[in-house]
């Protein structure tokens, strides 16, 4: 009594797929046994779905963090749905008879561990072992020509009269004699091909004949089923088993291909769904045509010419390199290289737009409604659909740009606000980590009224989805878990702040609450001037823009009082500090005064004496106090002539050069246009440079270059203009000092001062 039929094939392979369909026409078998998990053979349903679209994979993942996967891509040239999808139509019993992924996750997760660094000096080192990846370079180099072209040429254009079943085997066997696998992937897959024998004994001892039984596997795996001996029920018993879930998810043809790093040797896989067409066409030659045709026609559609004689001829090499490289038909190195020549005039930079799309392709796999999917995933796709995003689920980059006002001109509120209700959307899958959408820059200038989006679909984020089901049921119960987890874990009032936007952005005021509370708590403790400046312009941003996003800003209001006067009281002694600390300081500076203006409740007055009384004093950074003056001016509080004072005291021979280019560097920090228009300033500068000994204005130089460095070409021509018109030369020539770069010894005076300590002065 012979055994059950041992179909060897490479997974994603269209010959494979094609001859085994006929290979089970022949066999009419009782039973398909397919390599996957054998725990998901309820996916097989969905699978044989008419309204499934391929590619799509089955995903297991751990319920407990850290979540791990593992994923069994399919597309509609896989041998093994070409095996389910026959056995559904024949209405013949089909199941997987691999591991159950269970294991395949447990396996993983002690393969996690034990792949940490080892403790010693690491001086013993093993030697390598003979895996299939260096046999398939070995072939590269033997052969000339890479592995899959390998494969397409002495496989994938088999003729009829070949028998593909035994030549698949017998390079199964021979791959798998040339190897010398490590001794933990070796392990595994004798494990694995022990629960498969095992699962075909069992079909026997059901009593199934063992001829009407037909398994598709890799055919690395046909000598193991062959010769090893099945696992006992106490092997099968001992296995290690993680807990874990598992759902069909859509995939894409990007990641199915080699630039994504899936390793299933299927680099371009819209070209070979496309000889999956011709071999259910004319045959396997046809895709000569069908792929030069779709090639140009992409071309095309990029704003390209291509003429009918160029395809033609394209065809013609195409063939010639064939023929030249011992090959039945072209190969997918063949039709590239002719394409080149005759469409791409010897450029493949011209074809590469059209050849990613005709080899790497587009295409996402749907899957119908009911399908089983976690929660949350179905959250995401009834909202996807109650949003009206569904045409963004593309592999293609798309615009989104929202208007977060409310809409007049529409009955339903709903639609009035369906903008707000997308930002929510996108933000809360911000919050989780889903890469689906990325917020761009707004393109306002003091407007929150408006969001840009950049949306592209990819398997990745529906894994990121899927590991979201650990939070919670839903999109926003999920959203709530991240926030309030972030918030507890929170060491600092700036990210305490930072949740609390985030909640907020995420139209979630009870995840907003939890962050306020956990805010106030942190702002008990000390922190940096910086840090109360950059909370206290978050929180701004709520109480300006609350109304917008239906959000309720009065309980903030009395923290960004609180934090406002902290940062008053504290903001003087941060200014005595050194070069490095200077930017932030600045920063924080110009932070606090816009949170003034923007706030009518935060009291003015002290913060101008503030700013006075920084821009007066001689014990702080001078920079600092330039910068307090810049705001002065910009704000009208400041008078011409406070300012020619303020230069004249700053800038005096009895002032090191040092602090008093400094103070010019923080003046110049804002409101430039301001400063640029007041000649008198330019002359008072001017004076002060031209009563420095040589060195002295060598030193205030070096200052006033990096002052200027921040100046836009514009603005560095109308100063030229200025001081051209005092030293009565062209602006040419007065230019040249402001336009050049800080020099390395410029830069060593620069860095010699960082830690200068203003506490001293």
């Amino acid at each position: 009594m012979s055994g059950p039929i041992l179909f060897g094939v490479r997974h994603l392979s269209p010959a494979a797929a094609f001859r085994v369909r006929r290979a089970l026409d022949e066999a009419q078998p009782e039973l398909v046994l397919v390599e996957g998990p054998s725990d998901l053979n309820g996916q097989m349903e969905w699978l044989c779905h008419p309204s499934t679209q391929f590619p799509a994979a089955v995903l297991a993942y751990t319920k407990e963090p850290p979540v791990r996967t593992v994923l069994w891509p399919f597309a509609v040239y896989s041998p093994e749905v070409q095996a389910i999808l026959w056995a559904n139509e024949h209405g013949v019993e089909c199941r997987f008879m691999d591991l159950p992924s269970s294991v395949f996750l447990a396996f993983a997760e002690a393969a996690a561990k034990r792949d940490e660094p080892p403790e010693g000096d690491g001086e013993e080192r093993q030697e390598e072992p003979i895996t299939t990846e260096s046999v398939y370079k070995r072939l590269e180099t033997l052969t000339g020509e890479d592995h899959d072209t390998f494969w397409e040429r002495n496989f994938e254009q088999l003729g009829e009269r070949e028998d593909f079943q035994a030549v698949n085997n017998t390079f199964g066997w021979q791959l798998r004699a040339a190897t010398m696998e490590s001794g933990r992937d070796m392990a595994e897959t004798v494990v694995r091909e022990a629960y498969m024998k095992r699962v075909i004994t069992q079909a026997t001892a059901s009593g199934i004949s063992p001829e009407k039984i037909f398994c598709v596997c890799g055919s690395f795996h046909v000598a193991g089923l062959e010769e090893n001996q099945p696992m006992t029920e106490e092997e099968e018993n001992a296995l290690p088993r993680a807990d874990c879930c598992a759902t069909l998810m859509p995939y894409s043809y990007y990641r199915l291909s080699s630039r994504s790093g899936y390793g299933a040797g299927n680099r371009a896989p819209a070209y070979f769904e496309l000889l999956w067409d011709a071999l259910n066409g004319a045959g396997v030659g046809e895709g000569v045509y069908l792929y030069l045709t779709r090639l140009a026609a992409a071309h095309r559609k990029a704003g390209n010419l291509v003429s009918s004689a160029e395809v033609i001829e394209a065809v013609r090499l195409a063939d010639t390199l064939a023929f030249m490289r011992g090959s039945k038909y072209p190969a997918l190195t063949d039709l590239r290289d002719a394409s080149v020549t005759t469409m791409g005039h010897g450029s493949f930079s011209e074809l590469s737009i059209a050849a990613a799309d005709t080899e790497i392709g587009r295409k996402i796999g749907f899957l119908p409604e009911g399908v089983a999917r976690t929660s949350v995933q179905e959250d995401f796709y009834r909202q996807l659909k109650a949003l009206r995003l569904e045409k963004f689920r593309t592999v293609e980059l798309q615009r989104l740009d929202l208007d977060l006002r409310e809409k007049l001109n529409v009955k339903s509120e709903a639609a009035a606000l369906g903008d707000l209700r997308r930002s929510f959307f996108l933000h809360r899958l911000r919050v989780l980590g889903v890469h689906f959408a990325n917020l761009l820059p707004s393109r306002q200038d003091g407007a929150n009224w408006g969001e840009y989006w950049e949306l592209r679909w990819t398997p990745e984020a529906e894994i990121e989805i899927v590991e979201s089901a650990l939070m919670g049921d839903t999109i926003e119960g999920a959203a709530a878990f991240a926030l309030k987890e972030r918030a507890d874990n929170s060491s600092s009032i700036a990210q305490a702040a930072a949740i609390f936007q985030d909640a907020f952005l995420c139209g979630m005021p009870a995840a907003a609450a939890h962050a306020l509370s956990v805010l106030q708590g942190l702002s008990v403790d000390s922190a940096a001037v910086s840090e109360v400046a950059e909370t206290a312009s978050r929180l701004s941003l709520v109480v300006r823009y609350g109304d917008l996003r239906r959000f309720d800003p009065a309980p903030v209001v009395p923290l960004i009082k609180q934090l406002y006067l902290r940062a008053c009281l504290t903001l003087a002694d941060a200014c005595v500090c050194d070069a490095k600390s200077v930017p932030a300081v600045t920063q924080a500076m110009d932070r606090l005064n816009a949170l003034q203006l923007n706030h009518e409740f935060l009291e003015e007055g002290r913060w101008l004496e503030l700013l006075a009384d920084i821009s007066d004093r001689d014990d702080l950074n001078t920079r600092c106090s330039g910068f307090a003056m810049a705001i002065l001016l910009e704000r009208g509080k400041a008078d011409e002539a406070l300012l020619s004072r303020e230069v004249a005291r700053r800038l005096s021979p009895g002032v090191p050069a040092d602090l008093g280019a400094g103070w010019f560097e923080g003046l110049a920090g804002k409101n430039r246009y301001a400063l640029i228009a007041r000649l008198s300033l330019w002359r008072q500068l001017d004076e002060y440079l031209s009563g420095l000994d040589d060195e002295t204005f060598r030193r205030a130089l070096v200052f006033l270059r990096r002052a200027f460095a921040d100046f836009s070409p514009n603005e560095k021509n109308d100063i030229a203009e200025n001081l051209g018109e005092i030293w009565g030369v062209n602006t040419r020539q007065a230019a040249e000092l402001l336009m050049n770069d800080v020099t390395e010894t410029e830069q060593a005076v620069l860095d010699s001062l960082d830690e200068f300590d203003f506490d001293d002065i």
